[in-house]
């Protein structure tokens, strides 16, 4: 193979590409968001600077994902925070766990996505959603949400979605030492809600040494939103490079 062939790599393996080329659009993509109140201390800690936290708040996510491109069927979980960029409001994302090769693949080398693998679900289960999160064999998220109970409108949700949405993007040096270190910002376009719903919720945090989403504890659960949608993963910009000299 010509290096010039080489130099229009895009992903690994060189030949056989993990995951195929962006952007990437998802159908019926399923949410749960709950958003609960936690320690502002232990929320400081892991949210990086130039970003800034409004209020002590947590969105734990469970999206289920039965059509996407190039990422196929899969099911993801996390927790996101709400955060303020040059007085702007958007959204951090601080950690993510999935259970499909290609999308962590993808996630972690082209934007940054924090994800790990393990094994989320998002279940029906009467008139109850129902989401867990094992890491092997230990359980380390349990969240329940009242089915349908009241419609929201679908504007200002809309409207939420489209709010840019940060990574930090990590990438070693062959020596181990930083070569990539940068605050990136993306944004879901061609948002199409079809659905949202709010009613009663649970959330429950279980300590683990790998899945730490217990580092940022349940205080108090505020709300909780099901929806489902189409929009599309847009590609990324990098808004801070943190080994830049200036």
């Amino acid at each position: 193979m010509k290096a010039e062939d080489v130099a229009r790599a895009y992903a690994m393996p060189l030949t056989n590409p993990a995951y195929p080329p962006g952007p990437y659009r998802f159908i019926d993509r399923e949410y749960v968001i709950i958003t609960y109140r936690t320690d502002p201390e232990a929320l400081r800690a892991v949210v990086p600077e130039p970003l800034e936290i409004a209020e002590p708040l947590v969105k734990y996510e469970f999206i289920r994902m039965p059509d996407s491109t190039g990422f196929g069927d899969y099911t993801e979980t996390g927790q996101v925070i709400p955060v303020l960029l040059d007085g702007k409001p958007g959204t951090y994302v601080h950690s993510m766990y999935l259970d499909d090769d290609a999308p962590i693949a993808g996630g972690r080398e082209i934007w940054g996505f924090p994800k790990k693998l393990a094994t989320p679900k998002l279940s029906h289960e009467g008139e109850v959603i129902l989401g867990t999160l094992h890491y092997g064999s230990v359980l380390c998220v349990t969240a329940t949400m009242g089915f349908k109970h009241r419609a929201v409108p679908l504007g200002p949700l809309t409207e939420a979605l489209a709010e840019p949405n940060y990574l930090l993007k990590v990438i070693p040096h062959v020596d181990g030492t930083p070569r990539i270190c940068e605050l990136v910002r993306y944004h879901l376009t061609d948002i199409n809600v079809k659905g949202a719903w709010t009613g009663p919720a649970d959330l429950q945090l279980f300590r683990h040494v790998i899945a730490d989403v217990a580092r940022l504890p349940v205080l108090e659960v505020v709300s909780a939103l099901h929806f489902i949608a189409d929009l599309t993963l847009d590609m990324g910009e990098v808004a801070h490079d943190y080994l830049k000299r200036d």
